[in-house]
């Protein structure tokens, strides 16, 4: 199979496989949805918490789906011919979490400002919200699918990715909230920003190795 037939084939499972982005971004509109209820309408209160809270409700509706990146073509097969395939098991793994990036993290990413200046974060902060959600969540699709991976054949799959994955989410959470709430403050944010893209650009590079070297270790 091609790279481009198997990036058409991911973003298409990725769409239609139980609800596909609705159930991130429903998660993601119910999260912000509670936070107004267990802390008060207070709207000073709401614009202190507002970017933090999206974002780390961002990093969780981003977990929901990871459990089937990798376990799908584990259980029907397709995983030992993408194995076997002419391109590299690595190349195979990048083009998966694109993928799954596409699918979920471009959606979950545009509903991020729209959520966040719902709770009350203040609209000039928009712009960075995007940027930070869309280069946040191909982060967290490359660091989820070392943790789909490493969780190929296990039961309860998904609790064992989320264990394993959660605080790789950790850095990226806290660069990027760190640069949210310093523009918002009107402070130098550029070095959280970039630490955040330095991470990203470590996830894409190293992630597919990991990915592929869980991917065989699950299939000897």
């Amino acid at each position: 199979m091609s790279l481009s037939a198997l990036f058409r084939r991911e973003v298409s499972l990725a769409w239609g496989r139980g609800g596909g982005p609705l159930v991130a971004v429903g998660f993601y509109a119910g999260a912000a949805t509670l936070l107004p209820l267990s802390i008060g309408p207070d709207p000073d209160r709401l614009g202190a918490v507002a970017v933090g809270a999206a974002w780390v409700s961002l990093a969780l509706a981003s977990l929901l789906s990871l459990e089937r990146l990798f376990e799908r073509d584990y259980e029907d097969g397709a995983l030992d011919l993408l194995v076997l395939g002419h391109p590299p098991l690595e190349l195979v793994c990048t083009v998966k979490c694109l993928g799954q990036w596409i699918a979920a993290g471009v959606p979950l990413a545009l509903a991020a400002p729209v959520f966040s200046i719902a709770l009350g974060a203040d609209p000039r902060t928009s712009g960075l919200i995007l940027a930070c959600a869309l280069i946040g969540g191909l982060a967290f699709a490359f660091v989820g699918g070392v943790g789909a991976a490493l969780s190929l054949g296990a039961r309860r799959g998904g609790l064992l990715t989320a264990v394993i994955v959660l605080p790789l989410f950790v850095p990226p959470v806290i660069f990027g909230g760190g640069a949210l709430e310093a523009f918002a403050g009107g402070l130098p944010w550029r070095g959280g920003f970039a630490l955040m893209c330095a991470y990203a650009a470590g996830a894409v590079a190293l992630g597919p190795l990991a990915m592929a070297a869980a991917c065989r270790n699950a299939l000897s």
